[in-house]
């Protein structure tokens, strides 16, 4: 029975690795029936969501804390560079962004991408 199960894995794995350049040729291909960008509308999956929810929003939390700590902490440097504005979109604006803007689930930020 190990033979059999062997040979299983590596066939799905095979047939996996092999489908991956099929699924990425059209990596921008549009998700409606018509055809046109304009309709497309980010429609994630359960799991995504879930996987959002309970992984990538914590830490995305987590990091838009600590970066406003390293932005408190980088000030004086940044002041005399001048760069105070694209250090604080950086470290602050951007993580937060994607924590508290982006649609549960989405890849993108914003609120127009779920309707």
């Amino acid at each position: 029975m190990k033979p059999f199960r062997t040979t299983a894995a590596v066939l799905a794995l095979t047939t996996g690795i092999c489908a991956l350049p099929v699924h990425a040729q059209y990596p921008d291909a549009p998700q409606n029936a018509s055809g046109d960008p304009l309709y497309t509308v980010e429609a994630p999956p359960a799991f995504a969501m879930i996987g959002d929810l309970l992984i990538a929003r914590p830490l995305l939390i987590g990091a838009t804390v600590i970066g406003a700590g390293l932005f408190v902490v980088s000030l004086p440097f940044t002041a005399t560079g001048g760069g105070i504005g694209a250090t604080g979109k950086a470290l602050v604006v951007d993580p937060g962004k994607a924590a508290f803007v982006r649609c549960l689930g989405c890849t993108q930020t914003g609120y127009n991408n779920r309707q």
